[in-house]
């Protein structure tokens, strides 16, 4: 019914890890059952996610399985023998009552100001009254008996629970008149017959629980064991609101976020380790796992932090040199899209350049569409500045170009931004009048053209001794 977002991320993820940790399956079923609020693509898009997001299902719609269709609208044949059997064994039954007849129940209930709930009147129907709607040609579903008494369960999360739902609501329909099952039934069905083992799901499907398993009773059914994991909230206390649009899968990937950094925070704001740490990657939150530990009250989300968890994860990315083989490859084609129709020297989108830029600014860039921002444009666009310019600043340009590629020249070691700066403090007391402003002022210009930016020793020292000798050269012969 939608695209998945950071709640349905998180249940993802903890299914996908309680698994690995038991060296289990992660299955991905799609449930499909309500046709009037499917929304086309949506099933694609949420495996699309998953596989972007590095949790990829053993078992789905899209990589197939032994148990399969993992589609439940391909799978109706299993609900329908299934309702029949607890129809035959009385556990269920059929009912005519109208659309109409249920709103007005609705209504009345609500005037009143009670909770909505069905009257069960269908239920005391004889075989002879049921004969005879049926042949009257009258639209049925199908609705299953709630029994007093329901047995106590132990959540893997929750403890020991029970609600006893016939107390609080009617008998539920778990087969419309369109064919489809509702959730109630689809799921009990599958994970019989799909060997679910164990089942992680939000905290909002505790209380359906006992109806679940009141199910299983009816078919003689040993259930799976159940996990329901807190609510995921915003940092305020509000729920994530799909309305907003801004908590869907797509958006983050689209704006440069790592999944790596969506999985850390979802992970770190919740429970589940045995302490909190950022910069955990998939294997580590694996092995660090205890669904003992997860508590019982919701997470707060705060998603302003998320840049921080990119900015971590991005480090380790390009630290890590199979990933920075990709992250340069993103670079270039960032700089061929960002400043394409400006003079893009080949040279600057060199593999050996960008990759010097990448490590020296690891730490410093929390998205790699940063190191293509206005601020960062003197790495990717070299200036046309005029001798002439430079003079405006300073009449000794000259001298002050041959003391800058004099101290390019004797860089034995690897430029630091802390040994640069001192090194353009006493270069500028070996020039007659340059004050070191103007000095400061002129190499910006000649390395950048721009009046504004990072300091010059940090533009020098990611340029590379090369690419700063290169750009003085050029401004002091043009």
């Amino acid at each position: 019914t939608g695209f998945l977002h950071l709640g349905g991320l998180r249940t993802a993820l903890y299914n996908y890890i309680f698994a690995k940790k038991h060296q289990g399956t992660f299955i991905l079923r799609v449930e499909d059952t309500d046709q009037n609020r499917v929304v086309p693509g949506a099933a694609e898009g949420i495996e699309d996610m998953l596989d972007w997001a590095g949790i990829p299902p053993d078992e789905s719609p899209r990589r197939g399985g032994s148990f399969g269709p993992y589609q439940q609208s391909h799978r109706l044949d299993f609900y329908r023998s299934a309702s029949d059997v607890l129809l035959e064994r009385g556990a269920a039954y059929r009912c005519f009552c109208t659309p109409q007849r249920l709103e007005l129940l609705k209504k009345e209930a609500l005037r009143s100001q009670q909770t909505p709930r069905y009257d069960n009147r269908c239920r005391h129907l004889t075989p002879t009254e049921v004969a005879e709607k049926l042949s009257q040609g009258l639209d049925w579903v199908v609705r299953f008996r709630l029994e007093k008494g329901v047995e106590p369960f132990e959540d893997l999360v929750y403890g020991w629970n029970k609600h006893e739902v016939a107390d609080v609501e009617g008998d539920p329909v778990i087969l419309k008149g369109d064919g489809f099952p509702t959730y109630h039934l689809a799921n009990v069905v599958d994970d019989h017959y799909m060997g679910i083992s164990h089942v992680l799901r939000g905290t909002e499907w505790l209380t359906s629980t006992s109806k679940h398993l009141l199910l299983y009773k009816a078919f003689g059914w040993d259930p799976p064991q159940f996990g329901h994991l807190p609510l995921l909230l915003n940092k305020d206390g509000g729920k994530l609101s799909k309305r907003q649009g801004d908590i869907f899968l797509e958006r983050f990937a689209r704006d440069g976020y790592l999944p790596e950094a969506l999985l850390d925070i979802i992970t770190n704001c919740g429970s589940g380790f045995a302490e909190k740490q950022m910069g955990r990657s998939l294997e580590e939150l694996i092995s660090q796992f205890e669904i003992g530990r997860i508590t019982t009250h919701s997470a707060f989300l705060d998603l302003e932090k998320l840049p921080e968890f990119n900015r971590i994860h991005l480090t380790h990315h390009i630290e890590n040199e199979g990933l920075r083989q990709k992250l340069i490859r993103e670079v270039q084609l960032l700089v061929e899209h960002v400043y394409g129709d400006q003079q893009v020297d080949q040279e600057v989108l060199e593999k050996e350049y960008v990759e010097r830029v990448l490590l020296l600014r690891k730490g410093h860039i929390s998205f790699l569409k940063n190191l293509v921002s206005s601020d960062y444009s003197y790495l990717w666009v070299r200036p046309s500045v005029s001798r002439e310019q430079l003079q405006t600043i300073s009449a000794e340009v000259d001298e002050i170009g041959k003391l800058v590629l004099g101290l390019m020249m004797r860089q034995d070691a690897v430029l630091t931004v802390e040994e640069l700066n001192k090194d353009l403090r006493s270069l500028q007391k070996q020039t007659k009048e340059t004050k070191y402003s103007s000095v400061m002022k002129l190499l910006r210009l000649a390395l950048s053209g721009q009046q504004h930016g990072p300091s010059v020793a940090e533009m020098m020292v990611t340029l590379g001794p090369k690419e700063v000798c290169g750009r003085i050269h050029k401004a002091l012969s043009s």
